[in-house]
């Protein structure tokens, strides 16, 4: 058996596959490549069927989502390592090689990413992970390559190995052993940072996540919700509140969903003002599920706390990005952590 389990989870993506699959069979020699069918409506399983006969073909029977889905897809997997890719990913000639080699010299490592880069300009970084995942004091996610809207070109400026804070859900080595000791991805979430949501868990249970650039892949995006669809608004916010409440300390806990709260209004005021009413719905709506929701997450953050047995404050960036971005200018990673890059 191969040491990696390279898993696609497909729902209606057919044209993705057949676009991307054929490289990733190619330049992924070192894994088992299985395709996880999320109840797709499209001929995706067909046409796995009769044109990748050498791909095993996983059927989940419904739309579970990104989080449920790969929960499913990666149960009863023996593979030391589980490799999660989006089916808009094209890998780069031996990609595996740089993960798997970075894995096999640091046994505290848990998950590790590639550098990714955009597939429609591959001199830029893509906004979904770019060079390493971090967020801020309040919750809002950034990364090496990519603060909010603003992504970076690749000069070669994050080529360095880095601890990082998350590691992208688009294309995310995990040894299985830590993806089941810390439960896999929360399906509740549906979709959308739940892998943060993971990574944090795995950070403050005294695991390192990290990006190795000298791995790179290219990645679409977008392929599933448009960055500006309503329902990726309304998952992005809700799940972020769901995440802070689940992993943040007592001590942060009121005042950061305190600050928050005046915070969220003041986005959704910016999309009625573009005139994305729909967005700003959204945005409402992710408030109210997330009150709802959160007695129901009380358990979980019981047990963060209770396991957590490292500070992750040392990778989360203490300011406020949104003051550093919007007031100060900071809108690059060196910036914001100019000494954080120096001592990765």
């Amino acid at each position: 058996m191969k040491r990696i389990a390279l898993v696609i989870l497909n729902w209606n993506g057919a044209a993705m596959l057949q676009r991307f699959l054929p490289t990733v069979i190619a330049r992924s020699g070192e894994a088992e490549v299985i395709v996880a069918d999320n109840g797709s409506t499209d001929h995706s399983c067909a046409m796995l069927e009769k044109d990748f006969p050498g791909v095993r073909l996983v059927r989940l029977g419904r739309n579970y989502g990104f989080a449920e889905g790969y929960n499913r897809a990666l149960a009863g997997l023996e593979h030391e390592f589980l490799l999660l890719l989006n089916s808009d990913v094209e890998p780069s000639e031996g990609w595996l090689r740089p993960l798997l080699d970075f894995m096999d010299a640091r046994a505290d490592v848990a998950a590790v990413m590639p550098k990714v880069l955009a597939a429609d300009d591959r001199t830029r970084f893509e906004h979904a992970g770019a060079a390493g995942g971090f967020i801020d004091a309040l919750g809002y996610p950034y990364c090496r390559g990519r603060v909010f809207g603003c992504v970076e070109r690749d000069k070669g400026q994050y080529d360095s190995p880095c601890d990082v804070f998350w590691t992208t859900g688009a294309a995310m080595m995990v040894r299985r052993a830590d993806w089941t000791a810390a439960g896999g991805l929360d399906g509740r979430f549906f979709a959308h940072q739940e892998e943060i949501d993971l990574c944090w868990r795995l950070r403050s249970r005294g695991r390192r996540l990290a990006c190795v650039p000298a791995s790179r892949v290219w990645h679409v995006g977008g392929g599933s919700l448009a960055y500006e669809s309503p329902r990726k608004t309304f998952l992005n916010f809700r799940n972020n509140l769901l995440l802070l409440y689940k992993n943040l300390p007592e001590a942060e806990l009121r005042r950061t969903l305190r600050r928050r709260r005046w915070l969220d209004a003041l986005a959704a005021l910016q999309f009625l003002m573009k005139g994305q009413a729909a967005n700003f719905l959204a945005v409402r709506r992710a408030r109210r599920a997330f009150r709802k929701l959160r007695p129901d997450f009380a358990a979980q953050r019981e047990e963060n706390l209770r396991l957590a047995c490292t500070d992750t404050t040392a990778l989360r960036q203490p300011a406020s990005l949104l003051f550093d971005y919007y007031f100060r200018g900071r809108r690059t990673f060196m910036q914001l952590h100019a000494e954080k890059e120096q001592r990765c």
